[in-house]
């Protein structure tokens, strides 16, 4: 039975020199590794984990399975910049993704900026002046037993708004996983495909994706049909997860998208258990050995109700921002919001805090 590999980094540090320079600067931001783990599988079970520093890891790499090496040089990828429109978007320092949300079921928000188009607008407005780098537009709900939308009831909610959105000159993310959707969405202003289902929903949607250009938020979804959230089973949800994103990750390269326009979500929250979601959030840095840019959406989600005494949606602000800042401090490039004043505020302040770290030269020994 053939083994699958896994590097992961096991232990973070804020600067290189705290290291003495015995550190790798993951994804090109403002995280550094110090220590991995190299985790060997053979029918879904884990058989070996080997721990290595990153002198050990460098000497070891060459007599390493082909699988680890690709790892390494992924984890140390540097992501070029998203361009969308005419904003460029810096993935170096992590962005934030304003939710707007079209529908009237959504598990958080439903109804409250559907009906009146104003009321939408000037939301979406507050938050890019707060500092949402994207406004990703959604009008179908994917919460747990959410009832499918007819595909012209979901043309109807997002197209108007993105139009909006796209004269205002934000750079806009169309949440669908409707290949009409997306071309229609594209056509209004919009400058990312942002699909929970990877473009598995339709067939057609792979290859619309590729002629398009656009870039795609690839998700994490256990269910095959119109339930995304079915079959969630795993053996080992984090490595079970990688290797779903991975696959779809090339199946998307296949099709003709390019490396370069593809993010992934780990889709926290969907068809997963508190205890998977856990599991996922403490094991993000592994994500990055994937090579590409990642997206994180845990806003508001039940787990922080269930963590919390069951609070309601709206009042689990302080959660929402203990697990963005988790994500920073994995190194995750776009933190998807519906509370987009106070994540910015707190993206900022970790940001200094970063700076402060990388200019704190006490740490060097003498």
């Amino acid at each position: 039975m053939t083994a699958s590999y896994y590097l992961r980094p096991i232990a973070l540090v804020d600067s290189p020199q705290s290291e003495e320079g015995e550190a790798i600067r993951l994804a090109g931001g403002l995280v550094y590794a110090s220590r991995f783990a190299l985790i060997e599988r053979s029918g879904g079970k884990v058989t070996a984990r080997t721990r290595y520093s990153v002198p050990e890891l460098r000497a070891a790499l060459p007599g390493l399975p082909e699988a680890a090496q690709a790892q390494f040089e992924n984890l140390q990828r540097v992501h070029p910049p998203l361009q969308l429109g005419a904003r460029t978007v810096r993935l170096e320092t992590p962005q934030v993704m304003g939710i707007l949300n079209v529908t009237p079921d959504s598990f958080s928000d439903g109804g409250q900026f559907m009906d009146d188009p104003e009321v939408a607008h000037a939301h979406a407005a507050a938050m890019v002046e707060a500092g949402a780098a994207i406004i990703d537009v959604g009008g179908e709900s994917t919460r747990p037993g959410a009832a499918a939308v007819w595909e012209g009831d979901e043309l109807k909610r997002v197209i108007p708004a993105i139009e909006r959105l796209s004269a205002m000159g934000a750079a806009i993310s169309a949440d669908t996983r409707r290949p009409a959707v997306m071309e229609a969405a594209l056509a209004a202003g919009a400058h990312l495909i942002n699909d929970v289902s990877a473009l598995r929903h339709d067939p057609r949607s792979l290859e619309f994706a590729a002629r398009s250009g656009a870039p795609v938020v690839l998700m994490h979804a256990p269910g095959e049909g119109e339930d995304l959230h079915a079959d969630g089973k795993y053996d080992d949800v984090v490595l079970d997860v990688f290797d779903w994103l991975a696959a779809r990750r090339d199946a998307a390269i296949a099709a003709g998208i390019a490396r370069d326009r593809i993010v992934l979500d780990p889709g926290v929250g969907f068809g997963k258990s508190v205890a998977d979601n856990l599991a996922l959030i403490n094991a993000l840095p592994l994500f990055h050995a994937l090579g590409q840019p990642l997206l994180l959406g845990v806003s508001r989600k039940r787990m922080i109700g269930a963590l919390s005494n069951e609070a309601a949606a709206h009042r689990r602000l302080g959660g929402s921002i203990a697990l963005a800042v988790k994500g920073m401090e994995a190194g995750v490039q776009l933190l998807r919001v519906h509370d987009v004043p106070e994540t910015v505020q707190a993206r900022d302040v970790w940001r200094g805090l970063r700076d402060a770290a990388l200019t704190d030269f006490s740490q060097l020994v003498a």
